[in-house]
């Protein structure tokens, strides 16, 4: 049975979607690489209560009120990818895990490759939001 991760694209009223830049070190995957935030599903744990405690754990974040965008399954896991409109103030968040978070518009995201296989989750992102514009505007 393929592991379990969950991540969560964080995009504010611009917008831009947040990154963190993954610590620099040989020891750990995808070193120095801008990644989404998230980590691994925990025996006994949900995809949801999972994201919870990443969000805590790394960033000092009481998450609550933020949707599923989808499972998606890739070679090395299942991935489950919520998302939430927030306009956080990086620069007061406290960060536990990587190095700095920045935001991103959708096209630099597209011109930059990312860990994970986060190039992919964000295209179906960009995609979503792109059909849930056209509706609300129909």
């Amino acid at each position: 049975m393929k592991r379990a991760g969950a991540s969560i694209i964080f995009y504010n009223s611009l917008g831009q979607v947040l990154l963190f830049l993954r610590d620099d070190d040989a020891a750990i995957p995808y070193p120095n690489m801008w990644d989404l935030p998230g980590g691994h599903v925990e025996p006994g744990e949900s995809p949801r209560q999972c994201i919870v405690r990443e969000m805590k754990e790394e960033m000092e974040l009481e998450l609550s009120d933020f949707e599923l965008l989808h499972k998606k399954e890739f070679t090395d896991r299942i991935e489950y990818t919520y998302y939430k409109q927030l306009d956080l103030q990086i620069e007061q968040i406290n960060l536990h895990e990587g190095q700095k978070l920045a935001w991103f518009t959708l096209e630099e995201v597209a011109n930059t490759i990312l860990a994970y296989g986060s190039n992919e989750i964000l295209a179906d992102f960009a995609s979503y939001i792109k059909k849930e514009s056209a509706s609300q505007k129909s």
